[in-house]
């Protein structure tokens, strides 16, 4: 499973462990990613992401997938996100 939120685009960071000492060594910074499945209304079926929890919490927010997918911003979405987008618009139209 690849460490990329499908809804949101986040990856992961790069930084540094500080010791008590200052030295720094390389680290990298992982969102948390969890499997999700949704259910769309329009649709009438359930559609599996890779999420972080930023942005489950975010489409709960919004009122489920549909109307977060409609609201967001088409470069963050992945491949299979943007499909259903355009699908849920000309559903909705």
């Amino acid at each position: 499973m690849s460490r990329i939120c499908e809804l949101t685009g986040k990856k992961p960071a790069k930084g540094h462990n500080v010791s008590h000492a200052n030295n720094k060594t390389k680290r990298r910074f992982l969102p948390g990613i969890k499997k999700v499945k949704f259910k769309s209304d329009l649709l009438k079926k359930s559609i599996k992401f890779n999420v972080s929890n930023s942005a489950l919490r975010t489409v709960d927010y919004k009122g489920g997938i549909d109307k977060f997918l409609r609201s967001a911003k088409s470069f963050r979405l992945s491949k299979k996100a943007k499909k259903l987008r355009i699908k849920i618009i000309s559903k909705n139209a």
